[in-house]
């Protein structure tokens, strides 16, 4: 099921989902969620993957919270998911004055309809199962998290991505734990090295050669140790690791693949994504 902000990019979602060859119906009426997911049940083999986008209308959302809560009780064989898109208030005001679109929920304003709605979405959104903000994200960067999180056969185990920012852009919404990394000398004061990023090899060396940097890595890779099972045995599907720095580009960078590389040696396979290395 992908519900999420009106404007956030459920349309968007659906189409990626399309193209990795979900079978997507949008605009599903909440009424309807249980009838099609037994539809969905009896088609067996055939029919794997299916997504619901849903939450359109005002009316269908005091309903979704209880639809959703039946497609996951026991009995009909499904593995249902919950995919909650999500963006600020800033993103999601200019989105609708850019096109011009009546918000769904009405109202006096889209400031005001969008409070509404998400005040009344914020138990869904807890219980999602993987939140995505796209506040920061275009459609093909949108496309490629999808990609990650659904475009291959389904996973046995917790999908892990490490995900490095810059606080100056603001904190990713969607994380679950963030490392701030900011107390590591900047790479942004040496001038031989500010146009680089932490994906170059000068920057990585310079980040790593801080005896604070290893020392940070160390008690991370320690805490995660601890975290990551303790997720797994909850049954947390998605896990999103931030770390930021003050401009995303550099010591977050570095640290970002470094805590990856270690979560791989643990027997993980996380994805990474640099929010702000090109900004």
């Amino acid at each position: 099921m992908v519900a999420g902000m009106s404007g956030a990019g459920r349309s968007q979602a659906g189409a990626a989902l399309e193209d990795l060859g979900w079978y997507v119906m949008d605009n599903i009426p909440t009424a309807l969620l249980t009838k099609v997911a037994d539809l969905v049940a009896e088609a067996g083999p055939s029919v794997r993957r299916v997504a619901l986008v849903v939450g359109r209308h005002a009316e269908q959302l005091s309903e979704m919270q209880a639809a959703i809560d039946q497609l996951r009780s026991a009995g009909r064989g499904l593995q249902v998911r919950v995919l909650f898109l999500e963006a600020s208030d800033e993103v999601l005001v200019r989105r609708f004055e850019g096109t011009r679109r009546r918000h769904p929920m009405g109202g006096d304003g889209v400031a005001e309809a969008i409070a509404g709605e998400r005040a009344r979405l914020a138990r869904i959104k807890e219980q999602a199962d993987v939140v995505i903000d796209t506040s920061e994200l275009n459609v093909h960067q949108l496309r490629e998290r999808l990609f990650d999180l659904f475009g291959g056969e389904e996973a046995a185990t917790m999908q892990v991505l490490v995900l490095s920012f810059g606080f100056k852009h603001g904190v990713p919404l969607d994380a679950d734990n963030v490392f701030d990394v900011r107390f590591l000398p900047n790479p942004h004061w040496v001038e031989a090295i500010r146009p680089l990023t932490g994906l170059d090899e000068p920057v990585r060396h310079y980040v790593l050669s801080q005896p604070e940097a290893h020392e940070f890595l160390a008690r991370a890779e320690h805490l995660l140790r601890f975290l990551l099972p303790a997720y797994v045995k909850e049954g947390k599907s998605y896990l999103t690791i931030a770390v930021g720095c003050t401009g995303g580009r550099h010591r977050s960078v570095v640290l970002a693949e470094e805590l990856a590389a270690r979560l791989r040696a643990l027997g993980y396979n996380p994805s990474t994504i640099h929010r702000d290395v090109q900004r």
